[in-house]
């Protein structure tokens, strides 16, 4: 069809509007009838919030943008509509019907009765005015538990869904490689597989309830020099190869995901923007992905402005196409006029517009945006009589009871249990110090992509639209006959002392003192944790490091509570706290799950996604380390951490015993089983974490010194004892080789069951036989577990 004919009448419905016909053929028939502006207008957002009166959303002054005209924008289209929800407060059902006023005038605006897509962040729950927070993907590592964040990512689509979104901005998977970065928080973990598999379970919960899910950074961005937010990367294609990219190799193959975000990094001097060997040599031509790459926000116009590699917006926009980003975000700027302007005058071909067009247009036909019986309206709003918007007023619940009760489970399963001299679960104390700046701060239990601590904070007197109890208010219900003392002692970063003699007059007084330590999250240096707070050093933030001392020569025990978004190195408290208990941002019922695990009503069962260090001074470091990363007599600095990836401890025991193998060795193409029986022999119920490590002692190529290639919780009564049995593809020992594919080598290998990358309980130790092998993204990608009782 000629771009100059018009659309076709009502009367006679076009192909792109029959959703009985083939998708890639109303896509073609769609470009066939545009024109380039409207073609380049699928391929930007604006970022618009909602109005909590319920009209049409309003553009967002953004100080790195001037707010678009939608006016001048919509008669040509719109690609995409940037965090109507998560820009202002707003009553979700009134941000529903500003939604949905603002999508019918986009659709009646531009000549196809295109809607945009509506996108927002999710990253530890829907980022909206009183929805349920959510512990941070940190604790979602924590809890080794992939089915449950599975449940918790349907639960958040099915919400975001009601109200009208789209796109979900989710979820993170960078690998940790400096915990000095601010946006460890954000993050699963140190250790790939451990990042794949949760990650990719949350991929699978979004995308089941119809919302599209949209893997970040990819590549490479947690692996910034010195762990500055944005600064440069200078990895080698291995370990890109071999820790960057299998998380998002998983979720893409596994996962069903249908979007992916570029990271803001260059590596090695190449921007991810403009790395097309990344974003569609690997990503498309050899992983199969047929989504949409949508720009981190003003990514395209920084390969300009901070990476010096296009001379001006156009030549941002045509390096960016290039690529293989199809949508610009968050706001039209590169991908408009200037990128018009260069196809018309034949600097851009526009072959580039029409492949992100029809990845666009694809997407939008199968979220059904372009049938004639699209509506508006989202579910949430079925029902309800828009003409009176006050009405509507808190008609719609984002924090439902079953929301809640998913967030305290997962809060409970993420708690990690770092040290106890006996002293925990607390026996009936009578009197309780609570010191410390966490511990009477409602929002100490957030990370920085809460809306509370992203977008409230902007709005001081605005309520915070969800509950939050404190962890004092909690201690108090879980302790009722217990006198609390409370006092704050230091903030989390003022630096002030003047409460430390109070605080410690509190802890003399006291049975036990509680010090409630750690971060408060931000954005850009409004925090101690979250994008832009990087550290200069693993210390507590503030003061805290000398009130914990203070604490500590108190002669009372001393329980050391983190709730934080990184780990920190605690000094003296590692070995003379009572306890420590570490919790990462645990959300809104995250003071229940703590209060629960002080009492002994919750037995912990979390343990570390990333390693506790030792000293400040630490970093960047790893458990995935080579032989050399570790201690030795060429270096007098030992990089041992406090508390190892994986470490977690219970108030019972387990025994792990009778590990058998089915065969010594197997072909290269092969596997091994392996069978184990675990027992609880204390008195309480319990999870255990079972981790497998392999070790690969001689290699073509310098290899960790171990890594995770499986893991699963075994729930286990008093006295009960299970019968695992884990299955171990020869896929799982591949690495990339000297030639840069990827390989399975013959050699002896050691399969080791843990409790933590540093525990080992159980060692089979298996040769792999024959030729080497060379495999691709079609290898296995997990060892299986299965459980039985044991005879």
């Amino acid at each position: 069809m000629n771009a100059d004919v018009a659309a076709e009448s009502s009367s006679a419905p076009s192909l792109w509007n029959d959703p009985t016909a083939p998708v890639a053929a109303r896509v073609d028939a769609l470009i066939d009838a545009m024109t380039l502006l409207e073609k380049t207008a699928q391929l930007v957002g604006a970022w618009a919030g909602a109005s909590d009166e319920g009209g049409e959303v309003a553009p967002h002054q953004h100080e790195m943008e001037e707010p678009v005209d939608l006016d001048a924008l919509l008669p040509h289209g719109l690609g995409q509509l940037t965090r109507p929800f998560g820009t202002v407060p707003v009553d979700p059902a009134l941000g529903a019907l500003s939604l949905a006023r603002t999508q019918a005038r986009i659709a009646a605006s531009n000549r196809f009765g295109i809607p945009a897509l509506a996108h927002d962040e999710c990253l530890a729950g829907f980022a909206a005015w009183g929805a349920t927070a959510y512990p941070v993907p940190l604790s979602w590592g924590a809890a080794f538990d992939p089915g449950l964040v599975r449940r918790m990512a349907a639960a958040i689509g099915r919400d975001m869904r009601a109200v009208g979104v789209h796109q979900g901005l989710a979820p993170v998977l960078d690998v940790v490689r400096d915990v000095r970065w601010g946006r460890v928080e954000e993050t699963i973990g140190e250790d790939p597989y451990l990042v794949g598999t949760i990650g990719t379970a949350y991929v699978q919960g979004l995308e089941s309830a119809g919302i599209v899910a949209t893997l970040k950074h990819f590549a490479g961005y947690s692996a910034s020099r010195a762990g500055r937010n944005l600064a440069p990367v200078s990895m080698g294609p291995r370990e890109r190869a071999d820790v960057v990219l299998p998380p998002f190799e998983m979720a893409v193959r596994e996962g069903g995901a249908r979007s992916v975000m570029n990271a803001y990094t260059d590596t090695d001097g190449v921007p991810s923007a403009a790395d097309e060997n990344l974003l569609t040599g690997l990503l498309r031509d050899t992983w199969g992905f047929d989504g949409t790459v949508v720009a981190d926000y003003f990514a395209v116009a920084f390969l300009a402005t901070l990476h010096g590699v296009a001379a001006d917006w156009a030549d941002a926009a045509g390096t960016a196409l290039h690529a293989g980003i199809d949508v610009e975000l968050p706001n039209v700027k590169t991908y408009g006029a200037p990128l018009t302007e260069a196809v018309a005058d034949g600097r851009v071909p526009e072959e580039l517009v029409d492949r992100a067009l029809r990845r666009v247009l694809t997407q939008k036909v199968t979220l059904g945006l372009l049938d004639p019986d699209w509506d508006p309206v989202p579910a949430a709003l079925d029902g309800t009589d828009p003409a009176d918007p006050e009405a509507l007023r808190g008609r719609v619940d984002l924090d439902s009871p079953g929301n809640r009760a998913l967030a305290r489970t997962l809060a409970e399963e993420a708690v990690v249990l770092l040290a106890n001299d006996g002293t925990l679960p607390l026996d009936r104390p009578r009197r309780i110090a609570l010191i410390g700046p966490n511990a009477d701060e409602p929002t100490a239990v957030l990370g920085c992509y809460s809306f509370p601590q992203h977008i409230g904070v902007q709005h001081p007197g605005t309520p915070l639209g969800i509950a939050l109890p404190t962890l004092r208010e909690t201690l108090a219900t879980e302790f009722p006959d217990a006198a609390v003392t409370y006092v704050r002692g230091t903030g989390v970063d003022d630096g002030d002392l003047t409460g430390l003699d109070e605080a410690v007059r509190a802890a003399r007084e006291a049975d036990v003192t509680v010090a409630v330590l750690g971060d408060r999250a931000g954005l850009f240096g409004r925090g101690t944790s979250g994008e832009g707070c990087d550290a200069e050093t693993l210390e507590l933030p503030g003061s805290q490091q000398q009130l914990l001392d203070a604490l500590l020569d108190s002669g009372t025990p001393v329980v050391t509570v983190l709730l934080a978004g990184r780990p920190y190195a605690l000094g003296r408290a590692v070995t003379e706290s009572a306890a420590i208990v570490q919790s990462f941002f645990p959300g809104e019922e995250g003071t229940h799950a703590i209060a629960g695990v002080l009492s002994g009503r919750v037995n912990p069962s979390g343990r570390l996604p990333v390693g506790v260090p030792r000293t400040p001074g630490l970093q960047p470091g790893t458990y995935l380390g080579a032989r050399l990363a570790h201690a030795g007599d060429a270096s007098a600095v030992d990089p041992a951490p406090a508390f190892p990836f994986g470490h977690g401890l219970s108030y019972t025991r387990f025994d792990w015993t009778d590990l058998t193998a089915d065969t010594q060795e197997a072909p290269t193409d092969g596997e091994f089983i392996l069978a184990l029986t675990v027992r609880n022999t204390g008195d309480r119920p319990g999870t255990e974490v079972v981790q497998l490590y392999l070790h690969d002692p001689v290699a073509s190529v310098v290899q960790p010194l171990q890594r995770l290639v499986g893991y699963t919780r075994v729930a286990l009564e008093p006295g009960e004892s299970r019968r695992l049995t884990v299955t171990v593809p020869a896929d799982l020992a591949s690495f990339t080789g000297r030639d840069g594919r990827r390989i399975v080598e013959p050699g002896e290998l050691e399969l080791r069951l843990a409790a933590s990358s540093t525990d080992r309980r159980l060692t089979a130790r298996v040769t792999l036989t024959g030729t080497e092998r060379h495999v691709d993204h079609t290898r296995r990608l997990h060892a299986t577990f299965t459980q039985k009782p044991a005879t």
